[in-house]
Parts: C-alpha cells; structure tokens; sequence
C-alpha cells in the first residue's frame, strides 16, 4: 500500500513502496534502459567501423578510442551545468535528447540502401554514413558522459535524511542495473548484427544493431520524464570544482607575484591563497591534490582496459566461435566481463582479501591496486601468446612490392603449368593450385600446356590475383582480381555468406538439385561446378583456410583483465573516497574519469608510434609499459601517507572554535579595560574638580 510522506526540508509529498520513494523506480528503469543503449552500441562500434565503414584495423581502434575519451571527459561538464546552471533533472532530461538523436543518427547511419543507388549491397557515397555516424558519435558521447555524475546523485536526493538503508539499498541495486544493462546488451546486439536485412540486398543489420539501443534510449527517456512530478529537484547551488580550480588559479597566481626573495617561503604553494581563501578549504585542497598526484600513472590501466572492445574483438573475428552447438560472435566474447565482474567481487570481498588479512600481510588499498595494475598486463601477455598462435594460421598477404597468384584449370583435362622460379605444375581438371605463388616482378612468363604455349602475365603489386586457364588453352587467359566482379562466364564474384551449414539450389535446365556445405569463421572458398552437377561431384577449393584458434583461448586474458578491475578501479575508488574530504568527491570523480580518457587517448598515441607490423608486439609493448609504470606506482605508494580527513577536518574546526574563544576573551577584556578606563578618568575629573 503507497505511504504519502511530507518532506519538510524538501518541501515536497513523497509517494512510498515497501519504504521507497516510488520516484526511484523511474530512475532505476532509466539506467537500466540507457546502460543496454550505451553498452550495445559500443559493443559493435569496432566491427562497424571495420566491415561497414570498410576502415582499417588501425583507423577503426583509433576512432573508437576517441569515442571512448569523450564520453569520460564530457562528465565534468555535466556536473559543471548541473550543479552550477540547470540542476540535475533538466540537465539529464536535456542530454538525454541529445544522446536519444545520436544513437538514431548511428542507426540511420548504418542503412546501407540509402546510398546504395546500383543496389549491390554496398553504399555507394560512403562520405555520407561516416559524417552521420561521426555526429552521431559526438552526440552520444556529450549525452552519456554528460548525464553520467548526474543520475546517481539524482537518485541519492530523492532519500530523507532517515533513509540510510534504504539510500544504500539503492545503490546497490543502481550499480546491479548498470552491470545488467551491460550484460544483456552484449549478448542481444550482436546477434542482431548478425542478422541480414536490407530493401534492396541483404546485408549485415548494423541497422538493426544500432536501432534497438536508440529505441531503449527513447523508453529511457520517456520514463524519466514520466515520474517527473514525483522527484525532489534540488536547486542548484554551485560546483565545487570550480571553487577548487579558482582557489588553485589564486594561490599560483600570488605566487608568481610574490616570486622575489623578499617574500618569505611558506610551507606549502596552496598557501599562497591563504589572504582569500578559507583555511579549511586550502587544507581540503591539499588533500585532494595528494591523491590526484597518485592519479598520475593510473591512465595506463585503461590504456590496456579498454582495448577489449576494440584489439581484442578484432582478435576474435579471426577466431572459431563454435562451442559445441552454440556459436559465439566476437564481440559477444566481451560478456565474460560484466559475468566475471558478477562473480569476482563477492570472492574478492568474502574470500581472498580475508584470507590475506588472515595470513598476516597488510594488503593496503594501494597494493591491491598495484597487484590489479601488474594482472592487466599478464591479460594482455595472454592476448600476445594467443595472437601468435592465430598468427600460425592466418595466410599471408603480398607486401607492397610483392604479388601472388593462383592458378584454375577451367578445362577438362589435366595441363602443366611452369611458373618462373617454382618446378613444374600439374592440375587436374576443375582444380586449382593448392597455393599463392608469390612474385617480386610485376610481369611474369606463364607456359601452358605441352608443347607449351607461352604468355607475358602484368601482375598488380600488393594483390592477389587468379589466372583462369581455358579448355582450349589458345583461348584468351583471363586475370582476375580476387573479391573483384568478375565475367560470370568464367568466374563469379565472391559472396559473403553466414558461417554454418548452408544449402544451395543449382539449377541450369532440366537439372535440379541441392548442395549443401559446412562453412567455418573467416574462409574462404571456390566451387567448380561441373556441366552435369547433379551426377559428377562439385569439386571445393579452399582459398582461405577457416579460422582454427578457438575463441576459449581468449578466457584467460578476459579473466586476468577482469580481475585487475575488480582491484584496482573497485579498490581505486574506495581509496580515494577514504583519503579525500566528504565535499570534495565530486572532484575526485572528475579526476577518476579523466584518467580513463587520458588512457583511450595513449592507445592512439602509442599505436601511431610504435607502428609495430606484428599485433602480438604491440600487446607486448602494452603489457611491458603498464608493468613499467606499476613499478613507478608501487613506488609512489610506498611513501603515501594514509590520512584521515574528517579528523583533519575537525582539527580546523576546532582551532576555529578555539579561535573564537579567543576573539570573545580578548573583546571581554577590551570592553572591560575601557570602563575600568573610563572610571579612573571619572575619578581623576572628580578629585581635580574639588582641589
């Protein structure tokens, strides 16, 4: 039954379920819904950028990572117009409809028919869907990043001061829809990218993939702005980092005013802004800058941390998805975080961290965190050696001064093929090389046949090409392009076809019949299909061997990345909550988050400098930098002093009473030295008047 509630501080009616303001719900049903937007659009981004966009590896993990660093940037001027400007309600409801525009505008962005004019399945003015899904991009980023510091506050005001429970409760339950969000997201949408939809050709539904987060950041909304009438909406009443960046703009200004050797040194430079600024204030500022010069190394972490949506799920695209009967996509593999992320924090809160207190080790917040830093490095140690593995079986492509060619046999008896530089070739009819001949010249001599008939082949450099033979081998030889469009007569082009088991239906004539094959991840294959199909068999070539790595070796790097989160960004936070004054979290939140987009931004930086050709390299590079700079942390840490900043507090509160006890005695004495004063003058007057 609903308990009507008058909030005389609040000034406003709150509706209450089981002990609840019935307001939170809406804010509970909206994170969830925004989270499953967020968390599944970023879920596919890479293999959109990569397979939509047609980006390359390189350009596709550099502008997801931008993506990434705006989104954690963007927060801190949310919290700036909230608290200074509109509040928190207008601003989540205002951003909320910037960020419900740009997810629609990625949506729109990946319809491939609307540029596809010759209606071949590919977009025909690329320029325009990059422009669409770079607004979209930015929008999103200004929208979630800046409704991010303000939700959860938003929740947390809708609680009386007797409602610590159920405030915790809350909470809990706040950070369970985040991670629940993220889960589902990453579960759903990449199967509905995998999907095949279109008007015209069908194609992978990255249309599809982005709509239906757009849709649940419409429902987001749309419930928000429903319990609107029943939210406490606090006025705002000025950002406290902004008071913090002008008392640190003060005092190192006086500083360099006050620069010369007349001035006497004071103990610390914040002291500098001690003729405007409150004292209290400058010592919760030192506090806070003490943690912040901890921050300092810590951008690396998510250097390597957020690369598992974008290195790493490339990496799996190379990779056999099959578990058993069920088949994972690659960037499905990112679910085993938010699972771990489930399951390793009550273990590390219940089990391991008790147990290493039992033994007698003082494992402090600031180990833990170095311990975390030092287990993301061995994830990607992992990503390395599961790399060289791939790379075992991956083809290899011609370099920029090289070419390569294959050879098909279109007739019906065998030929002999001599190749300049390889021993004599013979293929069977309906057959093919059973490799790439790779060549350093751009022309070649190609002798077919016996007595041989001879031909000057061009060859383009960094291709692949394929020569079909005719049946009567003075016929023109055709070269080919592969992936390329050509004649039908000889050679179809390739398809893109879902791995599986996929039937096909031949027909030509009278005969019909059905073929069906068992495709694996990432081959690629050649049917010769004779004239009389239904009798002869249909010989398979495999230009590209499948994928053969299994997706389960990635386990162990998700693993050890995981649990180097729940360590050092579960325990990060917790430190520097405990180590910073009870006014000034907000701003170590902003310095929280400005570390992770610190560290997307050194992925792009790293990566176009390194220029590494092998990708286990570039893994190895991350992994030896983030142990370099654990060393620098632990270093760091080990002389970090442990405070406590509300005795610290009180320490100043204290001194002001004692202050102000002072001030009163000294103006009690003052007052009474002046009547005493005044009486002995009285007394003088007196005395004088009658001699």
């Amino acid at each position: 039954k609903p308990d009507i509630q008058y909030s005389q501080k609040k000034k406003i009616y709150h509706i209450h379920v089981c002990g609840y303001p019935l307001s939170i719900f809406f804010i509970v049903v909206n994170e969830f819904c925004e989270r499953f937007s967020y968390y599944g659009m970023r879920a596919v981004l890479v293999l959109y950028f990569k397979h939509f966009l047609q980006w390359d590896d390189d350009l596709a993990t550099s502008i997801y990572h931008t993506f990434v660093a705006l989104c954690y940037l963007t927060p801190i001027l949310g919290a700036i117009v909230a608290d200074s400007w509109l509040g928190k309600f207008k601003t989540i409801v205002y951003l909320s409809i910037v960020y419900t525009i740009g997810q629609v505008a990625m949506a729109v962005s990946a319809v491939h028919d609307i540029t596809d004019s010759n209606r071949d399945g590919t977009p025909d003015n690329m320029t325009f869907h990059v422009a669409l899904s770079m607004v979209g991009l930015f929008l999103i980023a200004l929208g979630t990043g800046g409704i991010k510091p303000c939700v959860a506050a938003f929740g947390g005001d809708q609680f009386s001061e007797h409602q610590d429970k159920q405030r915790r409760t809350f909470f809990s339950v706040f950070y369970l829809c985040i991670n629940g969000g993220s889960l589902l997201s990453t579960i759903i949408t990449p199967i509905l990218r995998g999907q095949e939809c279109g008007i015209y050709s069908q194609q992978k539904c990255y249309s599809l993939a982005f709509g239906v987060p757009a849709a649940l950041m419409v429902v987001a909304l749309v419930v928000f702005i429903v319990g609107s009438g029943m939210y406490y909406k606090a006025e705002p009443e000025g950002n406290i980092m902004l008071d913090v960046c002008k008392c640190i703009g003060f005092a190192i200004n006086n500083r360099y005013r006050h620069r010369s050797n007349q001035y006497p040194r004071r103990q610390h430079w914040m002291d500098w802004a001690e003729e405007k600024y409150d004292k209290l204030l400058i010592a919760q500022i030192k506090m806070v800058l003490k943690v912040l010069f901890l921050y300092i190394p810590l951008p690396m972490f998510w250097t390597l941390f957020d690369q598992k949506g974008s290195r790493w799920t490339l990496q799996a695209t190379t990779m056999n998805g099959y578990f058993g009967k069920l088949v994972i996509q690659p960037d499905q593999m990112q679910i085993f975080n938010p699972i771990l992320i489930l399951t390793l924090v009550p273990i590390m809160d219940s089990v391991i961290y008790p147990l290493i207190k039992k033994c007698g080790f003082n494992f402090t917040p600031l180990k833990r965190m170095t311990v975390g830093m030092f287990l993301a490095a061995m994830a990607f140690v992992c990503a390395a050696l599961v790399q060289v593995e791939i790379d075992k079986t991956l083809p290899v492509f011609p370099s920029a001064s090289q070419s390569q060619l294959k050879l098909l046999n279109m007739g019906s008896s065998a030929v002999t093929v001599n190749l300049p530089g390889n021993e004599s070739l013979t293929l069977n009819a309906a057959q093919a090389s059973d490799k790439y001949f790779t060549f350093e010249t751009e022309q070649i001599i190609v002798s077919v046949g016996s007595p041989g008939m001879t031909q000057a082949i061009f060859l383009k450099r960094k291709s692949r090409q394929t020569l079909l033979i005719p049946s009567v081998i003075s016929n023109e030889w055709l070269l080919v392009m592969d992936l390329g469009l050509i004649e039908p007569f000889y050679y179809s082009t390739y398809s893109t076809i879902k791995n599986g088991e996929t039937k096909f239906s031949l027909l030509s004539g009278s005969q019909s019949c059905e073929y069906i094959k068992d495709f694996g991840f990432g081959g690629s294959y050649t049917f010769f299909i004779p004239s009389t199909f239904c009798q002869d068999s249909i010989t398979v070539v495999e230009d590209i061997e499948p994928n053969s790595v299994h997706m389960a070796l990635q386990i162990p790097q998700y693993f050890f990345i995981t649990a180097g989160e729940v360590m050092f960004s579960v325990t990060g936070l917790e430190f520097s909550y405990s180590q910073a004054p009870s006014n000034m979290k907000a701003v170590l939140q902003a310095g929280w988050l400005f570390t992770v987009a610190i560290g997307n931004f050194i992925v792009l930086i790293v990566a176009e400098i390194a220029k590494l050709p092998n990708k286990w390299a570039e893994y190895v590079l991350f992994a030896s930098l983030l142990v370099l700079v654990c060393i620098i942390f632990s270093t760091m840490a080990y002389f970090y002093t442990y405070i406590d900043p509300s005795e610290i507090e009180d320490q100043f509160s204290k001194k002001v009473d004692e202050d102000e006890d002072d001030k009163d005695k000294r103006e009690k004495a003052e007052i009474k030295m002046v009547r005493r004063d005044s009486a002995e003058s009285y007394d003088d007057s007196y005395k004088q008047s009658n001699m």
